[in-house]
C-alpha cells in the first residue's frame, strides 16, 4: 500500500503592514505550489500582516485587514482544490492569538492558535499575544460578519486540534513550540499525526544555522513523520534578518529546502513522500508504540472531505545533504540581503559611507559590494529585482551587468581627512573604492573643525589642546570628538545632496561602521560616524569582520583588503608623530578585541555579572595572574557602564551576534549606572 502525497513549504519576504504586497506574495506561493503538484501549501508565521508589526498587533485595524486579506485569498481561483494554511493574528474572547488559519475551497476549516510564545532574544510575543493554554481542547469561533456574508460559513473551530483528510492526519506547531522542551510534535506524533506543519519567524545569528535543522531532523528521527517547516526571509521592517531555510523532512532526513540568502521574494519547494513510510517507521519504534497505546486524551479531529494522496505522482523525493554557509559567507550575504530590503523599501537612491580605510568601514563597503553582486545575479532570472533596481537608479531601461558599474550608481564613499589622517589610510580607502567601483570623493574637514573650535574660543577665550601638546584628558577627548562629529554632519550633507548634484531624484542612506565590540565597550563618539541611518556591521565582532574581509579578498578579487587587514586599527584622531601613528584602538581601549569579545559573550550569553565573569575568566585565562584578570574585568565594567547611554541612540543594525548590546529590544538594561560597582568589585577582591 502506498500513500504518496506532494506537500509544499514557502519562504516569503514579507513586510510588516504591507497587506497588499503580502497577499500577492502568498498568492504567488500558492501558484508555485500548485505548479509543483502540491495539495498542501504551508507558509511562514504571521505572513498575512508581516511578523514585525509589534505594537500594531494591539490595533483592531491589523486584525481587521488580516481577515480582509484572508477573504481575498479564499476567493482567489488559485486557492481552489488545495489545502492552505496561513498565519495571522486572530482576536477571540477579547484576546489576540498568533494563529494558523487553515482553509479549503472557501471554507475556514481550523484556527490553530500558538500554544507557546517566544520572549527570548529579539522576541516579545507575550506583549501582544496570548498563548492557547487549553491543551487538546477546542471551541467554536464565530467568523466576522463580512466573512459570513461572502462565504455563507457561520463558524469554525478554534483550538488545539488536528486536521484529518480521508487519508492523512496533519498536526501543527508554531515556531517556538519546536524549540521548547515539551514540543507539540511529540504528543501530535504519538496521537497519529503523520504530517507536522511548523510556520516560523526565525532570524539569523552567526554560527547558528545548524540549530533549526538539527531540531527538525531530530524531531522526525525520534518521533517519525513528515515535517513541513516554512520560514520568513529578509528584513520585514526591523533589525533582524529572517533567514529562510524552509524545508521538508521525513523520518530524520531532509528532502527539500529553500535558500538561506536570496533576493527573491517568493521561493517554494515541494516533496513527494509516502505516508506509509511514516507508519512503518513509527511501528518499528516499539517504545513509541507503547506510549501511543497509553494515549487516553486524543486531539480533536477536524475532518475535511478531500484526499491528499496521489498515487500517480512521480518518484519519491530522495534525501539531500544540507550544505551550511561558513560564518564568513553569512556575513557576506545576510547583511547584504538586509541592506537590499532596506534600500528598496526606503525609497532612497543608494548609500553613502564615510570610508576611512580601516577594517570596519571597509567591511561595510564590501557588504554593499556583495549586495551589488547579488543584484546583478538576481536580475538574470527575477523581474521583481530588475524592476526594483530600475526604480532605485531612476532608469526604466537599465539592466545591470557588472557589479562594479552598479556600485558606481548606488554607492558613494568619501574619505574625510583631518591633519591627523595618514597617507596610508587615504590610499587604502581610494584603492578599495576603485576595486569595488564606488563613486569616491576625498575631502579635508580640518577647516570645519577649526571653525568649530574658533567659535568655542570666541565665547570662552580658551582653546583646548591635545594631550601631546599639554592639554588635559578632557581637552584631548573633546578635540578628538569634534573631528568625529564633524564627519557625521558632513556625511548627512553629502547624503542629502549628492544625487541632486548628479541630477537624480531622492537621497542616500548613510551607512555606519561601528562593530559590536566597540559598541559594547563604548569605544565610539556619540553622534559621530557611528550615527547613521543603518549599520550593516553593528551586530558583528571585530574578529569575525577580519575573517570576512579575508574571505571577501578572494571571492571578489579585492587585493587591497590584505593591506587593510595588516594595518593596525586606529581612529586617527590624535596628532601624528613624524607622519606615523601614535594612536591604536586596542591601546585606547585598554584591552584587545579578543578579550573584549570574550567578556562580551560572558556578560550577555553567559549572563555574568562582574564577580561571575572574574571567576570564569580566572579559570579560562590560566596564563594571566588573577590580579590582572580582576583589573581587566573591572576596567571592562567601568567602561561599559560609563558608556551604556550611547546604546540608546545606537544606529539600527542587522542583528547577527548573540552578545549584541542593542538597547532597542535585545539587550534590555539601564543606561545610568553607578560605575563604582563597589559591592561587586569587593566580591572580586575578597575572592
Amino acid at each position: 500500500m502506498v500513500r504518496k502525497v506532494i506537500v509544499a513549504v514557502s519562504t516569503l519576504n514579507q513586510w510588516a503592514l504591507d497587506f497588499e504586497g503580502n497577499m500577492n506574495r502568498i498568492l504567488q506561493s500558492i501558484r508555485l505550489a500548485k505548479q509543483l503538484g502540491a495539495k498542501y501549501r504551508s507558509g511562514p508565521e504571521l505572513e498575512i500582516c508581516g511578523y514585525t508589526c509589534e505594537d500594531h498587533y494591539l490595533e483592531e485595524d491589523t486584525i481587521l485587514h488580516s481577515w480582509e486579506v484572508l477573504l481575498s485569498l479564499m476567493n482567489s481561483p488559485l486557492s481552489q482544490n488545495i489545502v492552505i494554511d496561513v498565519g495571522m493574528p486572530v482576536m477571540y474572547k477579547n484576546c489576540v492569538y498568533n494563529c494558523r488559519v487553515i482553509f479549503y475551497n472557501r471554507n475556514v476549516v481550523l484556527i490553530r492558535p500558538k500554544v507557546l510564545l517566544c520572549d527570548d532574544g529579539n522576541y516579545r510575543e507575550s506583549r501582544w499575544f496570548t498563548p492557547w493554554r487549553k491543551a487538546k481542547l477546542t471551541e467554536e469561533y464565530y467568523l466576522p460578519q463580512f466573512i459570513v456574508s461572502a462565504t455563507g460559513q457561520q463558524c469554525t473551530v478554534i483550538g488545539d486540534a488536528v486536521l484529518c483528510t480521508k487519508d492523512a492526519v496533519i498536526g501543527y506547531e508554531i515556531c517556538e513550540e519546536l524549540w521548547n522542551p515539551q514540543s507539540s510534535h511529540i504528543p501530535l506524533s504519538i496521537d497519529g499525526a503523520e504530517i507536522i506543519v511548523n510556520s516560523s519567524g526565525s532570524y539569523m545569528e552567526l554560527h547558528k544555522a545548524y540549530v533549526t535543522v538539527d531540531l527538525i531532523k531530530a524531531a522526525t528521527y525520534k518521533a517519525g513523520g513528515c515535517y513541513l517547516f516554512s520560514n520568513l526571509r529578509g528584513c520585514d521592517g526591523g533589525r533582524v534578518f529572517f533567514n529562510g531555510c524552509s524545508c521538508i523532512s521525513l523520518n530524520g532526513n531532509v528532502l527539500a529546502r529553500t535558500d538561506q540568502f536570496s533576493l527573491v521574494d517568493v521561493e517554494v519547494v515541494a516533496a513527494t513522500v509516502d505516508l506509509d513510510q511514516v507508519s512503518s517507521y513509527r511501528n518499528s519504534k516499539r517504545s513509541r508504540c507503547y506510549l501511543s497505546s497509553l494515549n487516553t486524551e486524543p486531539y480533536r479531529r477536524v475532518y475535511i472531505d478531500m484526499t491528499l494522496s496521489n498515487n500517480t505522482a512521480g518518484p519519491l523525493t530522495a534525501p539531500i545533504v544540507w550544505q551550511y554557509h561558513t560564518p564568513e559567507e553569512e556575513i557576506c550575504f545576510g547583511p547584504a540581503c538586509w541592506l537590499w530590503d532596506y534600500l528598496r523599501r526606503s525609497g532612497q537612491g543608494g548609500f553613502f559611507l564615510p570610508l576611512s580605510g580601516g577594517v570596519d568601514s571597509c567591511s561595510s563597503a564590501c557588504i554593499v559590494y556583495s549586495m551589488c553582486n547579488m543584484v546583478v545575479d538576481s536580475c538574470q532570472h527575477s523581474e521583481e529585482v530588475l524592476a526594483c533596481i530600475r526604480k532605485i537608479v531612476s532608469d526604466p531601461n537599465y539592466t545591470p551587468a557588472d557589479p562594479k558599474e552598479l556600485c558606481g550608481r548606488l554607492f558613494f564613499t568619501c574619505y574625510m581627512a583631518t591633519e591627523n589622517s595618514s597617507t596610508d589610510t587615504k590610499a587604502r580607502a581610494k584603492q578599495l573604492s576603485h576595486q569595488i567601483g564606488s563613486y569616491h570623493s576625498e575631502i579635508n574637514i580640518s577647516g570645519a573643525v577649526s571653525a568649530m573650535l574658533n567659535i568655542f574660543a570666541l565665547i570662552t577665550g580658551m582653546r583646548p589642546r591635545f594631550s601631546v601638546h599639554g592639554g588635559s584628558p578632557r581637552e584631548c577627548l573633546a578635540m578628538q570628538n569634534v573631528q568625529a562629529r564633524v564627519r557625521m554632519v558632513m556625511a548627512y550633507l553629502f547624503a542629502q545632496l549628492m544625487l541632486w548634484a548628479k541630477g537624480r531624484p531622492g537621497g542616500l542612506l548613510v551607512l555606519g561602521s561601528a562593530n559590536v565590540d566597540e559598541s559594547l565597550r563604548g569605544y565610539l563618539t556619540k553622534y559621530d560616524c557611528s550615527s547613521a541611518d543603518v549599520n550593516p556591521i553593528g551586530g558583528i565582532s571585530k574578529t569575525d569582520l577580519k575573517l570576512f574581509l579575508k574571505f571577501a579578498k578572494d571571492r571578489f578579487d579585492l587585493p587591497v583588503l590584505g593591506d587593510i587587514l595588516d594595518a593596525p586599527a586606529t581612529a586617527e584622531l590624535m596628532p601624528l608623530a613624524d607622519g606615523e601613528l601614535v594612536q591604536t584602538d586596542e591601546a585606547d581601549m585598554g584591552m584587545t578585541y579578543a578579550e573584549l569579545s570574550t567578556m562580551g559573550r560572558a556578560r550577555k550569553i553567559d549572563r555574568a555579572g562582574p564577580y561571575s565573569m572574574f571567576v570564569s575568566l580566572s579559570s579560562a585565562w590560566r596564563d594571566v595572574h588573577p590580579q590582572q584578570v580582576a583589573e581587566k574585568v573591572k576596567h571592562f565594567y567601568r567602561c561599559y557602564a560609563l558608556n551604556r547611554h550611547k546604546m540608546t541612540v545606537l544606529t539600527p543594525s542587522v542583528h547577527a551576534e548573540g552578545y549584541s548590546p542593542d538597547d532597542n529590544r535585545f539587550d534590555l538594561r539601564p543606561f545610568l549606572y553607578n560605575i563604582s560597582f563597589r559591592w561587586q568589585f569587593n566580591a572580586i577582591d575578597n575572592y
